[in-house]
């Protein structure tokens, strides 16, 4: 069942339309609870995740403007960040970080068909057992389910984005100035990989937030089926 909240989160990378659409697709895993449908509960909990959080992933500034998923400069580049708006370059240093951001941002939208498999792979058993789990029983299912995936999927879009929004240009333009700013060890790290680990990590943590809602805050529960989905776990 906590299956269904990992996906919800991760399907909000796209259109409601292909959302319900993807959401169609799932498979109907006819066993259940006391009567209640775990199938149905978890396609529901999809769209609650979906439409409260990942989806604002895929937002302008969904990335760029949330504290807890923003993505700052490479631990390499903290100097260069520093050293840049020390010479009076803070202007160019925030608009690296913003490029980095918004390639995220695309990548994200990438991500709906790959949860949609990991939910069709996932077997009664494991709905079950991540329904009974802790907080984060879903969100550590789906990432050990789909990371690899996620990356091969993420890592194009960003690369392709930085291009479309002139993120290359940017940056090769930080780098070339902060490496001819005398004394400084020369930089060039891989930027790509990089905010792609970046923007996986920003998903989960999201969907993580709604799991973890969902699981503990009663009034989240906004239909009588995940209520009664959701009522299984708070008595195991």
């Amino acid at each position: 069942m906590k299956k269904i909240l990992l996906l919800a989160v991760a399907f909000s990378l796209t259109s409601c339309a292909e959302m319900q659409q993807t959401l169609n697709q799932l498979p109907q895993i006819s066993q259940g609870i006391g009567g209640v449908d775990i199938a149905s509960g978890l396609k529901e909990a999809l769209n609650k995740g979906i439409t409260v959080q990942v989806s604002k992933l895929t937002a302008v500034d969904g990335f760029y403007k949330n504290e807890a998923v923003k993505i700052l400069m490479p631990e390499e580049l903290q100097k260069v960040d520093a050293t840049l708006r020390k010479v009076g370059l803070s202007s160019l240093a925030d608009e690296g970080i913003k490029m980095l951001n918004r390639a995220a941002e695309d990548a994200v939208k990438e991500a709906t068909p790959i949860f949609v498999t990991a939910v069709k792979n996932m077997t009664f058993t494991d709905a079950k057992n991540i329904l009974l789990g802790n907080d984060s029983a879903a969100t550590t299912y789906l990432q050990g389910s789909t990371t690899t995936a996620l990356y091969g999927k993420f890592n194009p879009v960003i690369k392709s984005s930085f291009a479309k929004v002139g993120a290359d240009v940017v940056w090769t333009k930080i780098i070339n100035k902060y490496n001819t700013i005398p004394l400084v060890k020369k930089v060039n790290p891989d930027l790509t990989d990089y905010t792609t680990n970046q923007a996986l990590s920003g998903v989960f943590k999201m969907i993580a937030v709604e799991e973890k809602e969902i699981r503990n805050n009663i009034s989240a529960r906004t239909t009588p089926l995940l209520k009664s989905v959701f009522a299984m776990q708070d008595g195991k």
